[in-house]
């Protein structure tokens, strides 16, 4: 499944939530949208699972958000890959858009690599907070609104 969103859109994306959790602008980050066979073997291979995901996020240089002042260091910030059809399905199972989704994937891939995770109840609200905050401030900018940025979301790994 083509994504249904044009790739300028997860560049701009991926722009403001670097620049919002002040990451170096030299840092790398590269985002791969897959097929369901492909995202299935990475998360067999990388979370020993079964079945295809929504998103996995590998970091590589462990950057973590800077401040106003102190911006990140420069590095490479590591790879989110998205798997279009299984967003599709929890698209429609939401009663959103694919492409809502698919921002809504990028930025959650974006604060793993950046250290947040979800693993406990506080570690989750802080996470999911900032996930929709991220998401609707970026959308605000564009003039557009979305049903996709609830506080939590529908995480299998």
């Amino acid at each position: 499944m083509p994504s249904a969103l044009p790739e300028q859109e997860f560049q701009d994306l991926a722009r403001f939530v670097l620049e919002a959790m002040h990451v170096h602008p030299a840092a790398e980050l590269t985002i791969t949208l897959v097929d369901t066979a492909a995202m299935e073997a990475l998360h067999v291979q990388w979370m020993d699972l079964e079945g295809p995901t929504d998103v996995m996020s590998f970091p590589m240089d462990e950057l973590r958000p800077g401040s106003h002042d102190q911006p990140s260091t420069e590095g490479i910030l590591g790879d989110v890959v998205l798997c279009s059809d299984v967003a599709a399905q929890q698209a429609a199972a939401a009663g959103h858009s694919v492409a809502d989704e698919l921002l809504l994937l990028t930025t959650h891939g974006i604060l793993h690599l950046l250290g947040f995770d979800h693993a406990d109840e506080a570690e989750e609200k802080e996470m999911f907070d900032l996930q929709r905050t991220l998401l609707l401030s970026y959308l605000a900018q564009r003039g557009r609104t979305t049903s996709a940025a609830p506080a939590a979301r529908r995480d299998r790994a």
